[in-house]
């Protein structure tokens, strides 16, 4: 098998999961799951993923999508850990803990292999965007995510689902899990089509895709034309499509080579 195997890393605010791919993405073991600790410091996020990681076979390089905002490998805000669980108000310590921290670097430590860190939107638009034209990626989970790209690239990451709507939430309050548990199934749906328009209007894609762990509460029948639905697993499948969409990683965050 020629290529390096990549080990694809998706944090949730709900569940952490793992996979093995091939260099053409083909998935070489079963996907692993543990369920997010709260409270999520960075610590408590690295002990994780490293546990995480030795349930999976022999890999060359790690992806991770992370549910915030990144910029070179660094936290730059992470509203689903910088709160003590889901639905809470954010933690000032653990906001302070998280902002500015070095994923990227800590992981590659941690596994001493290369790293690559995104936001969990962008790593699973790698995987299902056609690369022609403005294309958007809007995930529904614990919160909101979203990435953009335009002819196949990945722009710099937005926080646009922190823009306010409706009764003065942000989107990614009111169209988060919590507010779907709160205001029940139907009023969620019609909050997430508000959303969708709002962002739309803001971004003018030529597609729309949806994905996430609540994209299948969606109605698919209601959704209007070039929006697409796509499987929570891209959130994984995304992980090779990240390292060709994206610039190589700094010098300094790369380790040392390491036998054994």
């Amino acid at each position: 098998m020629d290529g390096p195997r990549t080990l694809a890393i998706d944090v949730g605010g709900s569940g952490l999961k793992a996979t093995v791919l091939s260099p053409d993405g083909e998935m070489l073991s079963e996907r692993e799951r543990r369920e997010t600790p709260y409270p999520c410091t960075p610590t408590v996020l690295l002990d994780e993923l490293t546990a995480l990681a030795k349930t999976q076979p022999e890999y060359d390089r790690v992806s991770v999508g992370f549910p915030g905002a990144i910029r070179n490998g660094r936290v730059r805000e992470v509203p689903a850990f910088s709160r003590r669980g889901p639905g809470k108000d954010p933690d000032p310590k653990l906001v302070a803990l998280w902002t500015g921290f070095e994923l990227e670097q800590a992981l590659a430590e941690r596994f001493a292999k290369p790293v690559r860190v995104a936001n969990d939107a962008d790593v699973q638009g790698c995987a299902v965007i056609k690369g022609t034209g403005m294309e958007l990626v809007i995930t529904l989970g614990t919160g909101v995510g979203c990435a953009v790209f335009f002819d196949g690239a990945l722009l710099p990451h937005m926080e646009l689902s922190h823009g306010r709507f409706g009764e003065g939430l942000s989107i990614e309050v009111a169209c988060g899990d919590n507010e779907r548990h709160e205001v029940g199934k139907e009023k969620w749906r019609e909050r997430v089509m508000d959303a969708l328009e709002a962002i739309e209007a803001m971004v003018l894609p030529d597609h729309l895709y949806i994905g996430g762990g609540n994209a299948k509460k969606l109605d698919p029948d209601t959704l209007g034309p070039n929006r697409t639905l796509v499987p929570n697993i891209s959130g994984l499948l995304g992980g090779i499509a990240l390292w060709d969409r994206t610039a190589a990683p700094r010098p300094d965050r790369v380790p040392a080579a390491t036998s054994g």
